[in-house]
């Protein structure tokens, strides 16, 4: 393979399975949000927290919907930055799930220890995935301008 074959390769927009992934991806998100919405329409007379709780959860499948709809839209290569904004969208969520749970312990006085558990799986998940996909991007960058200067 040469190096205009593999420059022409990275230049290409996403794939069909890529696609389909990321409608799947905003479908879900919508699909998701709707229902949340559905239910907090439906529900008079909610707690404050979980009013709030719902409009978060709502607020992050949209999140998800509207990545969903950037990369489909896309007609340019990403070279991973797709993977770099869903790790963001991913530590994001994380952080404000924590911060919930933070909130919730605090106003009951008492920390559960399979919550603390489940923070610290979600959290190392949500770095981790950040890390590999900002080193993937790099990674591709570097490749294409190194293919770009061969002769």
């Amino acid at each position: 393979m040469t190096p205009e074959d593999l420059l022409k390769r990275l230049d290409a927009p996403l794939s069909l399975r890529k696609r389909v992934g990321y409608v799947t991806l905003a479908l879900t998100g919508l699909a998701g949000s709707g229902l949340i919405g559905l239910l907090w329409a439906t529900e008079p007379g909610l707690p404050p927290r979980t009013t709030v709780a719902l409009a978060v959860l709502a607020a992050i499948g949209l999140c998800w919907a509207a990545l969903g709809g950037w990369a489909v839209t896309r007609r340019t290569p990403m070279f991973a930055q797709d993977r770099v904004v869903a790790g963001w969208l991913g530590l994001g969520a994380w952080l404000l799930f924590t911060v919930g749970a933070l909130v919730i312990t605090t106003l009951r006085h008492k920390l559960e220890p399979s919550l603390l558990v489940v923070v610290l799986a979600l959290g190392v998940l949500a770095i981790a995935n950040l890390r590999t996909a900002r080193r993937t991007r790099a990674d591709l960058l570097h490749r294409k301008e190194q293919l770009s200067q061969l002769p």
